[in-house]
């Protein structure tokens, strides 16, 4: 595993790598990346997230104390979001928590707004902040609950035995109401007061009515079985919302580090700087990211890459915040401070997504507004009509008009696709996959092509030597191949940097300038490298492509020209080492295959999904390496802006997915439905630019996340129809008398948690069958 550094510049200047083509551009790139590689990463370090305290940028931090179900998140979101100021809204339903983003001081504008909509909010204090961190009991309040729960069966109870004395049974009534549901009876009339059809209106004014007509053990059972029924929601949604953030826990609030003089001390992780260096002990988790430069160990990143199998590390390999620790001590030096580091990054982009509402979640909160007030209509007509036309009491019909309003609670509809998508996102994080927004857990399902770049995506990004042969004209091998390592030394360019390798062992022990080759070679550009006459020889020196003889109108001689056919149809790129016009070497240097490249496009066709390879190599590589991996359709020497003019030609009709480094390939990416990027070592583009990134470059992992997405919609599915399948019926039920108040309430809260219990089973998704 080599340093981000190391990787990036590795898979940027090698897009042509099989022509060295663009080898003085990529010097330059390769120069201009090293001005922002002070952070251990060779991209630019983007803008801070408006939670990072950027200057302009406001953050305010709300609790709000009505604020315990989806239904009052719906509407808050429509009611703040169009405000002006207003950047972006993310939720903590079950803790009553919302942090609003801004881009200008609207602090009083929030909380006017939010007492207006009968939802008021204070600003949460630091002390605030902090309880709502600290681990809740997962009982609390169930004994209150438990008593409310006994006081409304023993009024029912009293109701039927002591038909004569009344008042018992009200009496029990009362205290089950002011026991467990005092607080959701006075928001329920805020809301009211402000206009708001909430659920919480909708249960006061249930409870209200069955008081009024003298229906006490009634509304007692309703507003008990209401409220245990939202505080087991709530607990649920609370456990699915914590378990990607669960993550945080393993890592150790301190780290040992060495000081100016040279000793080792314990310091917190939040006064630890950049470049400072600090100790990982066998067994340690990696307090934070960088760069190993002293030890060998192995890591287990399953918390970040869903990968059980420890990764063996030494000597300039990147450590990353979260890994747990092998059988060896690591002195690792810092790149990212606390709060910055890929884990925190992933856990602040899962947040993002979790808060994000996708399109099948806009539609179905526009059906709710929609649904709940045609609902109260529906209850006052039944109310009404029937009595006035003589087809029964005013009693009875008031009493089914209450039913019917218990119904129009819309929370099992509202919160089905939510909860979905969050055990989704959820499942896709501990496997290493990263997504921006569940629209794109929608989308990614109905994907038909996915095109794939070659180098680093399909490929592993890190060409090595495969043969270096002479020719009939070499006069001395060993020198020879002492000139082309010479040459290749000095250059970044991965082509020659595999050539520089491949002969690092085997060079003779004549002694090296190889700093003088390096600063008096010429680069050649497209075509490879010069040593001048008298550098190395009397002669000229090249290590050159084919490109080089063609333009110099310089036949090679078909003994030549017949094996660099041969290597090239071996999916091979070929250098050639020339001394003066005598070619006396010929280079084959090859990416490899992924290990998982075959098996992963087999996947992805097996889903009914059309793999294509975009690539800038030249055809017979291309063709080589997508006959290796499966893939049956090519289009190669293309550079960035044909591989977007082709996803914007396939986009046009059908879903496609495009999967690349996240910069080469950055137009692409960006014009595709879904763009996939190869997150290892670019971590910090690919969580910032594509819409799902693999951080661990599995490409298993791609047809791993699509039949996520497809178990993932099923289950959608399923939601909706037990959603709606269930108030449907008791809508039925209630208009025809056949039910009560709290057997409306079961049924709506017990919608509630069967929808919540099945997207749960997301958590499960298996990652070799894919089912749950």
């Amino acid at each position: 595993m080599k340093s981000s550094v190391m990787h990036d510049a590795d898979r940027h200047e090698h897009e042509h790598e099989h022509e060295h083509e663009h080898e003085h551009e990529h010097e330059h790139e390769h120069e201009h990346e090293h001005e922002h590689s002070c952070c251990g990463h060779a991209h630019p370090v983007p803008e801070p997230e408006i939670d990072k305290g950027a200057p302009g940028q406001y953050q305010y931090a709300l609790h709000i104390p009505a604020l315990d179900c989806a239904n009052e998140e719906s509407q808050i979101r429509h009611g703040l979001q169009e405000m002006d100021g207003v950047l972006r809204l993310v939720f903590n339903t079950p803790a009553g928590r919302l942090k609003v983003h801004a881009d200008k001081p609207i602090e009083e504008a929030l909380l006017e707004r939010l007492k207006h909509m009968g939802l008021p909010a204070k600003v949460e204090s630091q002390e605030d902040a902090d309880a709502a961190r600290a681990p809740a009991s997962r009982w609390q309040g169930i004994g209150k609950l438990g008593a409310a729960l006994a006081l409304a069966v023993a009024a029912e109870a009293a109701h039927w035995a002591l038909a004569g004395f009344s008042w018992v049974s009200a009496l029990l009534a009362l205290a089950a109401i002011l026991l467990s549901g005092l607080g959701t009876y006075k928001k329920g009339l805020l809301a009211l007061w402000h206009g708001q059809l909430s659920i919480n209106g909708l249960m006061s004014i249930a409870v209200t009515g069955a008081v009024v007509i003298g229906q006490w053990p009634e509304a007692a059972m309703v507003m008990t079985l209401y409220v245990l029924g939202e505080w087991i929601e709530a607990r649920t949604l609370a456990s699915a919302k914590s378990a990607i953030g669960s993550l945080t826990d393993m890592l150790p609030e301190e780290a040992e580090v060495q000081s100016a003089s040279g000793q080792w001390q314990v310091i917190p992780l939040d006064k630890i700087a950049i470049g400072q260096r600090i100790r990982v002990k066998p067994g340690d988790r990696v307090p934070l990211d960088g760069v190993i430069c002293e030890g060998e160990s192995s890591l287990n990143q399953a918390a970040l890459t869903g990968e059980s199998l420890p990764v063996t590390v030494s000597s300039g390999d990147e450590a990353l915040a979260g890994s747990l620790n092998g059988d060896g001590t690591l002195t690792v030096d810092v790149t990212h401070a606390k709060g910055d580091t890929v884990l925190s990054r992933i856990l602040h982009r899962v947040e993002e997504a979790q808060a994000s509402q996708a399109p099948a979640q806009l539609l179905i909160e526009r059906f709710a507004r929609i649904y709940t007030p045609a609902i109260t209509l529906m209850a006052v007509a039944v109310a009404i009509l029937p009595p006035v036309f003589g087809l029964g009491g005013w009693l009875e019909w008031f009493y089914r008009a209450l039913v019917l309003l218990v119904i129009a609670c819309p929370c099992a509809l509202v919160i089905s696709t939510p909860v979905t998508l969050m055990s989704a996102i959820t499942r896709a994080a501990r496997m290493g996959v990263v997504v921006k927004g569940g629209r794109f857990i929608e989308e990614a399902r109905q994907l038909e092509v996915i095109a794939l770049d070659k180098t680093g995506t399909l490929t592993q990004g890190e060409p090595v030597l495969m043969q270096a042969q002479a020719t009939a004209l070499c006069e001395d091998e060993t020198q020879a191949r002492h000139f082309a390592w010479q040459l290749a030394a000095g250059s970044r360019h991965p082509v020659a940097r595999a050539i520089a390798a491949g002969l690092e062992q085997e060079r003779s022990s004549i002694s090296d300038d190889k700093q003088a080759v390096a600063q008096s070679a010429k680069q050649l550009k497209g075509i490879g490298l010069e040593a001048p006459k008298g550098t190395l020889t009397d002669a000229p020196v090249y290590l050159v492509n084919e490109r080089f003889f063609a333009d110099a109108a310089t036949p090679l001689p078909d003994a030549v020209m017949s094996q660099v056919k041969a290597f090239q149809q071996q999916g091979c790129s070929v250098s050639l080492l020339s001394i003066a016009d005598k070619v006396v070497m010929i280079f084959a240097v090859q990416d490899p295959l992924r290990e998982d490249a075959r098996e992963a496009v087999h996947a992805l066709k097996s889903l009914g999904l059309s793999p294509l390879m975009l690539t800038g190599d030249n055809p017979e590589v291309a063709r080589q390496i997508a006959k290796e991996a499966g893939v049956d359709e090519v289009q190669a020497q293309c550079l960035p802006d044909d591989k977007w003019q082709r996803i914007k030609a396939l986009s046009a009709s059908r879903p496609v997915a495009m999967v690349g480094d996240g910069i080469n390939d950055a137009p692409a990416l960006a014009e595709a439905t879904v763009s996939f990027a190869m997150g290892k070592g670019a971590t910090d583009t690919a969580l910032d630019t594509a819409d799902v990134a693999l951080l661990d470059d599995k490409l298993m992992h791609l047809p791993w996340f699509i039949r996520l997405c497809r178990f993932t919609y099923s289950v959608l599915l399923q939601n909706l129809v037990l959603a709606i399948g269930i108030k449907v019926l008791f809508v039925i039920l209630a208009i025809m008398g056949y039910t009560n108040l709290w057997l409306a309430v079961f049924a709506d809260v017990g919608a509630s948690l069967l929808v919540i219990g099945n997207g749960l089973r997301v958590l499960g998704f298996s990652s070799k069958k894919g089912t749950s």
